[in-house]
């Protein structure tokens, strides 16, 4: 081999070694790799929002930027018919931490909020609401509490700048009935002013009008809540999204949440329960009924009783029907998703896979 050839080969080979250099330092997991990564994303689901979100923004960004942690702020416009988008596009050109996700048309709080926990990047979700009423300056102290071990952190609005009636009274009545249900003891289900660990919220989908309960979900998965007093302000622009008919989404959500935590792996115990129960109510009534007319009080004809069997008898096979049907859904759920009835949070000295499957 020549000098020439032996200088050109060596050249190759330092070209070759910087650039794996390059590779392994942008890998993930790569000191520059974690020093890029977001820790604390904060979600503002946001429906005619125009006039409150420049201020909140402005607000969010002069608390996060005190953290000294990487964030990003996740702005959710939830089919606004307003200019709210139009702004967030422009305070996009200002933050490069702001990501604006635009949805095709107002699908409710809910679905906004689960649009930005699906594309956030960072291990601590919090979201905040776009009304200005919620105090960005309370975040640093839920991320506090969170520090101390607690994987939810919820905000309490102690002094709540809402209608006395129409909004507080109704309130806490919910709170107190969704506490003592659940069993999460919560003062303020509803503040959306809350701090999340991400991996209490991976294995967690949210449907209806269900973000109020997260705390509930994440307590199922063995989360560790803490509540904490946040500061709560009266609304300055525009008018709230929620009426007095939210009251019964609530209830039909509580129920959905209550069957879900108790009977999502055993559906025939409820169902069947309700069947037996008729079952009981048929065989007491046709009991009544023979006991009139055999003692000659009345005859079948002359009492709504046969009918009254018949209807019972009838709810009873529909009732555990029902429940078997809903066993083989339950199972065809669980197995066709590869889910479990359970969650481990930590395995020690095992396989993350069962060894019955490698086989």
């Amino acid at each position: 081999m020549s000098l020439a050839q032996a200088l050109a080969r060596r050249e190759e080979l330092s070209s070759l070694m910087n650039l794996d250099r390059l590779a392994r330092r942008d890998r993930p997991g790569s000191s520059t790799a974690a020093q890029a990564r977001i820790t604390v994303s904060v979600i503002i689901p946001a429906k005619n929002e125009e006039k409150n979100l420049p201020v909140l923004i402005e607000r969010l960004f002069s608390v996060l930027s005190e953290l000294g942690k990487p964030f990003e702020v996740i702005a959710v416009n939830d089919g606004s018919t307003d200019g709210s988008l139009r702004v967030l596009r422009a305070l996009t050109a200002v933050h490069q931490e702001l990501r604006v996700i635009d949805l095709a048309r107002n699908y409710g709080q809910t679905a906004a909020m689960m649009a930005g926990i699906d594309h956030a990047r960072g291990s601590i979700i919090v979201p905040i609401d776009a009304d200005l009423q919620n105090d960005p300056a309370d975040i640093p102290r839920l991320l506090a509490k969170l520090d101390e071990g607690y994987d939810v952190v919820s905000g309490w609005r102690q002094n709540r700048q809402d209608a006395t009636i129409r909004r507080n009274f109704v309130s806490n009545v919910a709170n107190k009935l969704i506490s003592r249900l659940s069993g999460v003891r919560l003062h303020d289900y509803g503040c959306s002013l809350k701090a999340y660990r991400r991996s209490v919220l991976a294995p967690v989908r949210l449907y209806g009008e269900m973000h109020r309960f997260v705390p509930i979900y994440a307590s199922w998965y063995g989360a560790r809540i803490a509540e904490i007093p946040v500061n709560h302000n009266p609304r300055l622009h525009g008018k709230s999204n929620y009426g007095l008919e939210r009251i019964l989404k609530v209830i039909l959500d509580l129920m959905v949440v209550r069957f879900l935590d108790r009977w999502i792996g055993k559906p025939i115990y409820i169902f069947g329960g309700f069947g037996m129960l008729w079952f009981a109510v048929a065989t007491i009534s046709a009991a009544y009924m023979m006991y009139l007319k055999c003692l000659g009080y009345a005859t079948m004809i002359q009492t709504p009783l046969p009918l009254l069997v018949v209807m019972s008898f009838m709810m009873g096979v529909m009732s555990i029907s029902i429940g078997l049907v809903a066993e083989i859904v339950v199972r065809t759920y669980f197995e066709s998703q590869g889910k479990t009835i359970y969650h481990a949070r930590e395995l020690i000295n095992l396989d993350a896979v069962p060894s019955y499957q490698d086989s």
